[in-house]
C-alpha cells in the first residue's frame, strides 16, 4: 500500500468529528492528522501541518453561518494543493454555489449522511486530492432545478462550446480559456452566452450560470461521480 492521505477534520459536533474520523481512518488509505472543531483551529492546522485534505463542515462557531466555506476559501488562496471536502447537513443550491463559484477542481460538496458509507467519503477524499471534483447527486439536482426553468442536453453544444464549458470545470477565468484556446476574450464570453441559454440558465447572476453549467457538465461527464 502506498503512503497514507493526510487528512484533517473540522466539526463542532464531537460525534459527527469522530464518525468521521473513523470512517476516514478505517479505510487504510487515509491518516488523520487533527481533528478540531472550528474553523479557525482548521487553518491552523493547514498551516502548520499542511495536509493533502481537509473534511470540514459548513455551519461552525462562533456565528454557525457559512465559517467552514469561507476557511474553504482561505486555506485553498494560501494553500492551493489542498483538497477541500464540504460536508453540509442540507441539499442547499446557495451553499454549493459559494463553495463552487470559484471553480470546481480539488473541491467536493458532499452531504453528512453519506459519512454512513465510508467509501462514498473515502471517495471524495481521494478525488479531490488528486484535483478531481465530487458533488453530492442531490446537491446537483437542487441547484439545476433552482436556477433552471429546463435543463437540456449537453448535445446541444457545438464541440467549440463543449470545449470552453470544460475549461470552465477546470476552474478556468474567460481570459485564461481565450488564451489556451488562441480566442479573444470576447469570443469566449459569447461562447459562454450560448453555453448557458443552451442548457437552459438564462436569468441568474453569471456565477450562478456558469456553476450551474459547470455541474451540469461534471455530472455528464462522470466527473462528479454519483455517490
Amino acid at each position: 500500500m502506498g503512503e497514507r492521505l493526510r487528512v484533517a477534520i473540522a466539526e463542532d459536533h464531537y460525534l459527527v468529528r469522530e464518525g468521521t474520523r473513523r470512517a476516514l481512518e478505517d479505510s487504510g488509505v487515509v491518516e488523520v492528522i487533527a481533528a478540531v472543531g472550528t474553523a479557525i483551529e482548521l487553518e491552523q492546522v493547514v498551516a502548520r501541518q499542511h495536509p493533502d485534505v481537509v473534511v470540514t463542515d459548513i455551519r461552525m462557531p462562533p456565528g454557525h453561518h457559512t465559517e467552514g466555506i469561507d476557511a474553504a476559501h482561505r486555506i485553498r488562496a494560501a494553500h492551493p494543493r489542498v483538497g477541500v471536502v464540504v460536508l453540509s447537513q442540507y441539499a442547499e443550491s446557495t451553499y454549493a454555489l459559494e463553495l463552487l463559484g470559484g471553480g470546481t477542481a480539488g473541491f467536493a460538496y458532499l452531504l453528512k449522511e453519506r459519512v454512513g458509507d465510508p467509501r462514498q467519503l473515502v471517495h471524495a477524499v481521494t478525488e479531490v486530492a488528486a484535483g478531481g471534483s465530487v458533488v453530492d447527486p442531490d446537491v446537483v439536482a437542487a441547484l439545476v432545478s433552482g436556477t433552471a426553468r429546463g435543463r437540456s442536453t449537453l448535445q446541444a453544444l457545438t464541440d467549440r462550446e463543449r470545449d470552453v464549458l470544460e475549461r470552465m470545470a477546470q476552474g478556468r477565468t474567460n481570459a485564461a480559456i481565450a488564451a489556451q484556446l488562441h480566442l479573444s476574450e470576447s469570443s469566449i464570453e459569447k461562447y459562454a452566452t450560448s453555453i448557458f441559454a443552451k442548457l437552459g440558465f438564462r436569468d441568474e447572476p453569471e456565477t450562478h450560470r456558469r456553476v450551474a453549467a459547470v455541474l451540469t457538465f461534471l455530472g455528464d461527464a462522470g466527473r462528479a461521480r454519483p455517490l
